[in-house]
């Protein structure tokens, strides 16, 4: 036997994980050909589990711990492996070390936005993001190691992102789909939302093993024009009674107008525009934006229209048959009458 040869087959007898790196969920103790002895010794931390598998099945399951490998805390091994009186040669055996700990702030978010129906804008399409958590199931670990890990000998955490994503993404769009909170409610409805999802997520991660403690939903965005339709909204409800807004806005235009050099004519013109407008206005507005029912269609005045004594009292200012404070105080007479 040569030198290279006797020294490839030497036993094992310290087996540990010492340097866990953040990001590896799963390292195979590098033995080569090595065997491990009777009574090798097993160095478990926390946050990991050591897992034994030997010719492709797995066997004994080891928590943090400091462990002499016998013949009594190997029992699957053991079994596997025959050892009916035990064992005192040296035997070959893959171990993997898993990690247990929880591996957080891992993001997500929406590809596509989510197409929803609210009851205020009708189909709206919804964007989202955030961040979840996972764990390998220390209780499952077996299933996590066929399911996900199969002869890899280090596996990474972003090595699974991309699956865990998609299916955090298809329970996402389910779930915020069969919510019926409205898009205006949403900000007050992420943490519940967040919590359904979680649950909803939980079956299909523990069919590999993992645990999914953590689901997070940062926030959610709406499109542009419903965002705008959000603004002009609150802005007509900061307006208040909208048949009294125009009103005013219309007075205003009249007693504006009578104000502005030109004579008759611009007086007229301002203020039949002001009027047209504040007219338009009231009958385009929905009876529920003016807070009420409808207001009743004013019956034709008789006699001179507003506009017709407006004209003639400032004839009478321009002619010198009144003073200004006469003018003045006629004039916010007449438009007191609107």
């Amino acid at each position: 036997m040569s030198l290279m040869d006797f020294l490839s087959k030497q036993v094992i007898d310290i087996i540990e994980w010492p340097d866990q790196g953040r990001e590896t969920l799963v390292w195979r103790f590098p033995h080569r050909n090595n065997e491990i002895k009777n009574g090798a010794q097993l160095i478990v931390r926390e946050g990991q589990v050591a897992v034994f598998i030997h010719e492709g099945q797995i066997g004994d399951v080891f928590s943090p711990g400091l462990y002499t490998l016998t013949t009594q805390n190997m029992p699957i091994l053991t079994t596997l492996s025959s050892w009916k009186y035990g064992f005192n040669s040296p035997f070959k055996c893959e171990v993997y070390f898993v990690s247990t700990v929880q591996h957080i702030d891992m993001k997500w978010g929406t590809v596509k936005p989510i197409t929803m129906r609210d009851p205020d804008f009708g189909i709206v399409r919804v964007r989202a993001h955030g961040v979840y958590a996972i764990q390998v199931d220390a209780a499952n670990v077996a299933t996590f190691i066929r399911e996900l890990v199969g002869t890899d000998g280090q596996v990474w955490r972003d090595e699974l992102e991309g699956h865990l994503r998609a299916e955090l993404l298809q329970s996402f769009n389910a779930a915020l789909g069969q919510s019926g909170v409205a898009v205006l409610d949403l900000a007050g409805n992420l943490g519940q939302i967040a919590d359904t999802c979680r649950k909803a997520m939980t079956p299909a991660f523990e069919k590999w093993g993992i645990a999914l403690p953590r689901f997070v939903i940062a926030s959610a965005s709406l499109p542009a024009e419903v965002e705008k339709a959000i603004d002009e909204r609150a802005s007509m409800g900061a307006i208040g009674n909208m048949q009294q807004y125009t009103q005013f806005q219309a007075a205003k235009a009249m007693r504006e107008a009578a104000n502005q050099p030109g004579g008759l004519a611009g007086a007229g013109v301002g203020l039949g525009a002001g009027l047209m407008a504040g007219g338009l206005m009231a009958q385009q507005l929905a009876p529920g934006m003016l807070g009420g029912a409808p207001a009743a269609q004013p019956a034709a005045p008789s006699g001179p229209s507003l506009a017709d004594r407006l004209k003639k009292l400032k004839s009478l200012l321009e002619q010198g048959l009144i003073d200004e404070a006469t003018f003045a105080a006629k004039r916010d007479q007449i438009l007191a009458e609107i």
